[in-house]
C-alpha cells in the first residue's frame, strides 16, 4: 500500500478541491460488503484482485466509495471488455461479469439512451466512444457533439480511452479510426465503424458486431448539435464477399450476417454510395489506431481523462455531485483502480474534480472518467463462490442495463 493512499484509508487526508475528508465513524450508511468486511480493510476477491469501501465526506456531506485494486504484475489476472456480445446491446453489469467468467468488474462508457429528439427513431444503447474486447475492434468513436454525458473537460474528446495491450500495461489513449471504401471509382474514406452517429457527409460501415437494431440512428443529428433532425439524404449498401449485393434509400434494421458489410451513408457520402452497382467489387478497410501506443491494445473503452501525471486536468467540474464511475492507474500502468461511488439515499456523492482528487489520493497517476447515475455498478465476487455480488447500492434501486464494462479475470 503507498503512503498517499495509506493517507486516505486513516481518514487524515485534506483534499485540495474543497473539502476535507474522514473516515465516518459509526456512519449509518450500508453497503453490499463482503460479510464481516470492515471499512477500509481490503477483501481478498481472487488472486492480485482485492476489493474495500470507505465512508468519507465530501464537500455535500458522508460519501460511499467502493474500490477494486488490480495488480496486473500478477499473470494470472487480466482485463477484458464486458459487453453483450453486440455493440448495439445492453446487459447488467452482474449479467455480463458472470456470463464471461470475471471475478469483479464495474460499468464503462457512456451511451445512446434516449432519443426524445427523434421521434421513431429507436435508441440504439451503442457506447460513445471506441471499444476492443479480446484484441478484436468493435466499434470507433461518434463525433464529440453526438456524445452522451456531461461537458468533456477541455482537451479531451469522444477519441480518448482507457487501454490495456499485450503488455499488460493499463494507460490511457487515444483511438483514431483509419479506414477507406475502395471501388472502381477509388477509395473513400469511412467516417465511422459500427457507430450511433456519423460525422455529417460521411459514409460508415456496420458489420455483425453491431447487432440487429436499426441504424437509422447513425443519420440523425450533426457533428455539433445531437438533437439535429435526422438527415433526409441517405443511402445503404450491402457488401457481401466483396460485392455490392443491394442496396436502400433508408438505413435498415435486423442482423448483418458474417462476412458482409452494410454501409451507411448521409449527404455527400450518400451521394459517392448511389455510384456503387450490384455486383461492383468493393474493399472496405478499418483499423483504429492508437495515439500513444506501439502495440494493439487487448482490452479499451471510452470515458475521458480527469488526472495525468497526478494533476488533476483543468475545467474539472467542482459544483456537481453525483454518483460516479472511475478508473485509476498507478505503478506505471501496472495497477488498475476501479471506483464507484454508492447511489444509497444520504450519500452526497462526488463532483467530477472530487473524483480525481480521490483516485490521486488512492495512488493513481492517472484517473479516467467512466458512465455514472444509473448506471454505476460494482461488482466482486464473495471468496469461494461462483458468481459475483453488486457492491454499490445503484441509485436507481436496481442495476441498470449498460453496453460495456472493464471486467477483472482471475485464474485462481
Amino acid at each position: 500500500m503507498t503512503r498517499r493512499r495509506q493517507r486516505l484509508t486513516t481518514g487524515r487526508t485534506v483534499l485540495t478541491v474543497c473539502a476535507a475528508f474522514g473516515a465516518l465513524a459509526g456512519a449509518a450508511l450500508t453497503g453490499a460488503a463482503p460479510a464481516g468486511a470492515l471499512p477500509g480493510a481490503a477483501v481478498r476477491v481472487a488472486s492480485g484482485v482485492s476489493y474495500e469501501w470507505r465512508d468519507i465526506r465530501a464537500a455535500g456531506g458522508p460519501t460511499r466509495i467502493h474500490v477494486l485494486d488490480v495488480d496486473l504484475r500478477d499473470p494470472r489476472v487480466r482485463l477484458d471488455l464486458l459487453y453483450p456480445g453486440q455493440v448495439a446491446a445492453r446487459d447488467e453489469v452482474s449479467q455480463m461479469a458472470d456470463a464471461q467468467g470475471a471475478v469483479a468488474g464495474v460499468n464503462g462508457d457512456f451511451f445512446n439512451i434516449t432519443e426524445t429528439q427523434h421521434p421513431g427513431v429507436e435508441a440504439t444503447g451503442a457506447s460513445v466512444g471506441p471499444a476492443i474486447a479480446h484484441g478484436r475492434v468493435l466499434k470507433a468513436s461518434v463525433p464529440d457533439g453526438q456524445r452522451f454525458g456531461p461537458a468533456l473537460p477541455p482537451g479531451t474528446s469522444t477519441q480518448d480511452v482507457l487501454g490495456v495491450g499485450g503488455d499488460r500495461r493499463a494507460r490511457l489513449d487515444r483511438l483514431v479510426l483509419k479506414g477507406s471504401v475502395g471501388s472502381a471509382a477509388g477509395e473513400l474514406p469511412l467516417g465511422g465503424l459500427n457507430q450511433y452517429a456519423l460525422p455529417v457527409g460521411s459514409v460508415g460501415a456496420f458489420t455483425k458486431d453491431w447487432g440487429s437494431v436499426s441504424r437509422l440512428r447513425a443519420t440523425c443529428g450533426t457533428d455539433t448539435d445531437r438533437a439535429a433532425p435526422c438527415s433526409t439524404d441517405t443511402y445503404e449498401v450491402t457488401v457481401r464477399d466483396g460485392r455490392v449485393v443491394s442496396a436502400a434509400d433508408r438505413p435498415g434494421t435486423g442482423p448483418i450476417a458474417a462476412g458482409s458489410t452494410v454501409l451507411v451513408g448521409r449527404e455527400a457520402g450518400a451521394q459517392e454510395l448511389r455510384k456503387l452497382a450490384v455486383g461492383e467489387r468493393v474493399r472496405v478497410r478499418h483499423r483504429l489506431l492508437p495515439a500513444v501506443a506501439r502495440q494493439p491494445y487487448r482490452l479499451a473503452l471510452g470515458g475521458y481523462p480527469v488526472l495525468r501525471g497526478g494533476v488533476p486536468l483543468t475545467g474539472l467540474d467542482a459544483r456537481t455531485a453525483a454518483v460516479r464511475t472511475a478508473a485509476g492507474i498507478s505503478d506505471g500502468g501496472r495497477r488498475l483502480l476501479l471506483f464507484a461511488v454508492d447511489g444509497s439515499p444520504g450519500n452526497a456523492g462526488l463532483t467530477i474534480a472530487e473524483v480525481a482528487a480521490v483516485l490521486g489520493e488512492l495512488g493513481a497517476t492517472e484517473g479516467f472518467s467512466l458512465d455514472g447515475g444509473g448506471s454505476t455498478t460494482l461488482v466482486s465476487r464473495e471468496p469461494g463462490e461462483a458468481s459475483v455480488t453488486v457492491r454499490n447500492h445503484p441509485s436507481g434501486g436496481a442495476e441498470r442495463p449498460v453496453p460495456n464494462g472493464i471486467g477483472v479475470f482471475s485464474k485462481s
